[in-house]
């Protein structure tokens, strides 16, 4: 626990300190060179000092140092041991001298040990230390202290005097212009003058000197740009010279020469250009305009200024720089830049097809030049020095519409492009057609520019519209027998409506006509009336029915049905027709016919009093009357057959014959045939007589002696006729074959036909 320090060392001495140990009444140091045989020293300190110093050592030698505690018998308590070199010996100065005012050289023999030295200069009560380095001083008397690793000071210190020279000036130096340097300094304590020389530093040229008292002069008529080297002392009264002062100086430039500005109009920039100037390190770039100014900054012979404002005058100038200053500005050269894209354009169409595109005037536009594209791709453009231009235009297009303006300079930006799109075009050809009588389809081919049509119909009984996309629209439900002016609208989103479409004249269908009446006006001729209310209509009557088709035309209120067949049904409706179309039927009225007369009649006498009559059938007919009237009366009958048996018929007797035909709805055709004879009376009172075995006589009693009468006689061996003369009531058959039985029949003789077979028959054997 006990321990010795050390806090200071010399040349010969070293101070120690130790703390006190308990129960020690002295403390014993002992030193003993390391290196050096036979050298130690013993020091003894009492229990109340714990600092000691050693003495009269060896400089620059290491020393082992043993430390004791002993307590008041002797007895040793505690110890330690520190190694510990001592400082280097004191220098000796062998020489001390200024050769400038603030320098001082100092020589000395090198000292064993020392790795660096202390120098101390002091002038009056001041002091300046360095280690190894050069003090600046006037008068000094100076100390050396030399340095080992350690630090260890030694306090016994060599001195001696001296005077320094004056002190250089120190100059301050500027080039106010091209051609002149100025020199100014502070002044030196004890200078009773001041030399000052100037020269080119490259040695070209000679050298200027002024001698003078005051603390500033000027070299004027200097090169511009060039370095010079300046070289000044003060001297004493003596005429000493003191330390000189050397400093280098460049002349500022001149203003650089043969200024040239190129204009990039794309970029909005300029491109400024000069020939170098002697000297010059840098070079600035001055663009302004008003209160705005652009500046750039370089090396080299151009520069370029950027962000410049169209429609802008710049007046441009190009300062050179170098370390002593900068030239006076160029002359200015003035830069007008491209105009600015002209704004606020407007586009009107003054009347369809003519486009004015109009603008405000552009500062430094000389003329101005518009494009005009349109969306098919064409481009067309108009160069003018006025503010307006005219242009063509078609209906549905759209275009694209950009202004430029330009001056020498060049074009300007590309500022808006506007869009202006023309009305959608008018459909022209379009087709109104009437598909019914109150519709009216309306067709059209697609036209340009348009995105919806709307069709107009306007008469009639108002405003009818139709809006479609498509290129076709229906008008429906249209009142019958009326004009209407339809135009066809084209319409776009950016245009809106084209409301110079022109427009056609179609008319509706004529109303249906209703028939009022139907009256027959012959037997084959029907009369239809109607009533009318249509212009200009022509109308037609049509009889459909299963015999056919039957037409009658009119432009009044009715029309007669002619050649109508017998027995048929019909329906008869009529319409109206007129340029602008054909109405729809009206509603049909039934019409029937009388029934047909049969066209074919047979009377066949069955007996005497009866006869039987039929017919063909008669078309329409259902039941027929029949009667064949003479004066000596009238027979009859009603059936729904085509045939009749009328009794009650007297012979040789002319009748005249008649049929009626009738419909089912009672309808009735008289039918007038060509009159008939009934036979003539059969003879009575027939009688035979045999005339021998081969032979016959029949007598008979004539009903009219106009009569003639045939005799058949009809056998199983043969047939036998006789006729008499006129006149007479009997007739002989001869050469009869015998042993036969024979019918004989007495009948009169007819024009037309067989003999009659209903008179009465005689059995003869």
């Amino acid at each position: 626990g006990f321990s010795v320090s050390i806090y200071n060392v010399t040349s010969q001495s070293i101070y120690l300190r130790w703390p006190k140990f308990s129960g020690a009444s002295s403390y014993r140091v002992t030193a003993t060179a390391v290196n050096t045989v036979g050298h130690s020293l013993l020091a003894r300190f009492s229990d109340v000092t714990l600092k000691g110093t050693l003495t009269s050592l060896i400089p620059n030698t290491i020393y082992a140092i043993q430390a004791e505690a002993i307590d008041k018998n002797g007895i040793i308590l505690a110890e330690t041991q520190i190694m510990q070199s001592t400082a280097p010996d004191i220098p000796v100065i062998d020489k001390a001298y200024s050769k400038l005012s603030n320098s001082i050289t100092v020589e000395w023999r090198a000292v064993p040990g020392a790795t660096s030295y202390l120098l101390t200069a002091q002038d009056g009560d001041s002091f300046i230390e360095t280690v190894s380095l050069v003090i600046v001083v006037s008068v000094y008397s100076f100390q050396i202290w030399p340095f080992q690793t350690a630090l260890l000071k030694n306090k016994k210190l060599k001195w001696c005097s001296f005077s320094t020279v004056l002190a250089a000036p120190i100059l301050s130096v500027s080039s106010p212009s091209c051609d002149s340097i100025a020199v100014s300094w502070k002044a030196v304590y004890m200078a009773a003058g001041f030399s000052v020389s100037l020269m080119r530093s490259d040695g070209l040229g000679r050298m200027l000197k002024e001698n003078t008292t005051n603390t500033s002069l000027i070299f004027t008529n200097l090169d511009p740009g060039t370095l010079y080297t300046i070289k000044a002392y003060a001297w004493s009264v003596n005429g000493i010279p003191g330390d000189d002062f050397t400093y280098n100086q460049r002349t500022s430039p001149n203003a650089p020469a043969d200024v040239q500005v190129a204009f990039n109009s794309g970029a909005l920039r300029a491109i400024v250009s000069w020939m170098p100037t002697e000297g010059a390190l840098t070079y600035s770039v001055t663009a302004s305009s008003g209160l705005l100014k652009l500046k750039c900054n370089t090396s080299s012979a151009s520069c370029m200024v950027p962000s410049l404002q169209c429609s802008s005058e710049y007046y441009v100038s190009v300062t050179a720089y170098n370390d002593a200053g900068s030239s006076n500005p160029t002359d200015a050269v003035s830069l007008k830049t491209i105009p600015c894209a002209p704004v606020n354009i407007s586009i009107e169409e003054d009347e369809p097809g003519h486009l004015l595109v109009s603008w405000p005037s552009v500062n430094f536009g000389h003329y101005y030049v518009v494009f005009v594209k349109s969306d098919d791709g064409l481009e067309v453009h108009c160069n003018t020095s006025h503010t307006q231009c005219h242009f063509q235009s078609d209906c549905g297009f759209t275009y694209f519409i950009s202004v430029f303006a330009y001056n020498k300079a060049g074009q300007s930006p590309l500022g808006d492009v506007l869009n202006y799109s023309t009305a959608p075009c008018c459909p022209s050809d379009f087709r109104a057609v009437l598909v019914a009588s109150d519709t009216v389809e309306v067709t059209w081919a697609p036209v340009r520019g348009a995105e919806m049509y709307e069709t107009r119909a306007l008469g009639g009984s108002g405003v009818v519209r139709c809006n479609d996309t498509a290129t076709a629209c229906t008008l429906s439900a249209l009142p019958c027998n009326a004009r209407y002016n339809i135009t066809v609208y084209s319409f776009s989103e950016a245009r809106g409506s084209n409301t110079s479409c022109a427009s056609k004249y179609v008319a509706t269908a004529p109303c249906s006509p209703e028939i009022k009446s139907i009256s027959k006006e012959a037997l084959s001729a029907i009369s239809v009336h109607w009533q009318s209310n249509n212009e200009e209509a022509t109308y037609i009557v049509t009889a459909r029915g299963e015999a056919g088709l039957w037409h009658c035309t009119s432009s009044g209120n009715s029309c007669t049905l002619i050649h109508l067949p017998c027995g048929s049904a019909f329906s008869v409706s009529a319409i109206a027709r007129s340029p602008a179309g054909q109405s729809l039927p009206s509603y049909s009225v039934p019409l029937e016919t009388a029934p047909c007369c049969p066209n074919d009649l047979i009377l066949t006498q069955v007996t005497q009093s009866v006869t039987n009559i039929s017919w063909s059938v008669g078309m329409g007919a259902q039941t027929y009357v029949t009667t064949l009237e003479s004066p000596k009366g009238q027979a009859k009958c009603h059936t729904l057959q085509n045939y009749c048996l009328l009794g009650c018929i007297t012979c040789g007797t002319n009748y005249t014959v008649s049929l009626k035909a009738i419909s089912e709805t009672g309808l009735t055709s008289s039918c007038t045939y060509q009159g008939y004879s009934s036979s003539a009376c059969c003879p009575s009172g027939v009688k035979l007589y045999r005339l021998g075995n081969n032979g016959i006589r029949v007598y008979w009693r004539a009903s009219d002696e106009m009569i003639n009468y045939n005799t058949d006689l009809h056998g199983s061996k043969g047939n036998f006729t006789c006729t008499p003369t006129s006149g007479l009531s009997h007739c002989d058959i001869t050469e009869i074959p015998c042993g036969d039985v024979y019918t004989v029949v007495v009948s009169p003789v007819t024009h037309k036909g067989p003999n009659l077979t209903f008179c009465p028959k005689k059995i003869y054997s």
